[in-house]
C-alpha cells in the first residue's frame, strides 16, 4: 500500500528531475576535478548519455534504482502489490528494454558503455571514477594491458 495520498504522490513524482539530477552532478564533479572534459546529456547519441566522454567513445549513465529496476526480481512483486501495479512494472520493463537497445546501439557505433546506481555514485564516488579511468585506459591502450 502507497503511505501517500493520491496527492502527495503527484506532488512529489512531478518533482523527479530528469536531468542534472544530484547523482550526475555529483558523477561529474569527481570527474572534472580529475581532469575529464564531458558532454551533458548528449543528444547526439542514442539515450542521450547523461555524460559523454567524446575524446574516448565513453558513454556513461546515471540510473536510478527505481526507474531503471535495480533488483527488478526483488522489486516486481512488490510493485504488484501497489496501487496501480500495472502502470509501473510495464513502465519499468520498458525502461530495461530501452536501456538494454541504446547500449546496443552504442556499441554498434564503437562507443563504451557504462551504468552506474546512483546509490553507488553517491557512496562510492571515487570507485566509479575508477571505473571510468579504467574504460578509458583501456580505450587508450586497446585493453592490451600487462595482466588483463
Amino acid at each position: 500500500m502507497d503511505r501517500m495520498t493520491k496527492e502527495q504522490r503527484h506532488k512529489t513524482m512531478s518533482h523527479i528531475r530528469g536531468k542534472d539530477t544530484k547523482i550526475e552532478i555529483s558523477l561529474r564533479k569527481a570527474l572534472w576535478n580529475k581532469g575529464f572534459r564531458y558532454r551533458k546529456n548528449y543528444k547526439a547519441l542514442p539515450g542521450t548519455p547523461d555524460i559523454a566522454l567524446t575524446k574516448y567513445k565513453i558513454a556513461i549513465f546515471c540510473d536510478s534504482e527505481f526507474f531503471h529496476g535495480k533488483d527488478w526480481e526483488i522489486l516486481k512483486p512488490k510493485l504488484e502489490l501497489a496501487e496501480n501495479s500495472e502502470y509501473w512494472i510495464n513502465k519499468i520493463e520498458r525502461n530495461r528494454e530501452r536501456d538494454i537497445e541504446r547500449d546496443q546501439e552504442l556499441l554498434f557505433l564503437g562507443w563504451t558503455v557504462i551504468h552506474f546506481w546512483g546509490k553507488d555514485i553517491l557512496k562510492k564516488t571515487e570507485e566509479c571514477v575508477k571505473v571510468i579511468e579504467d574504460a578509458v585506459f583501456n580505450v587508450i591502450f586497446g585493453g592490451n594491458a600487462a595482466g588483463g
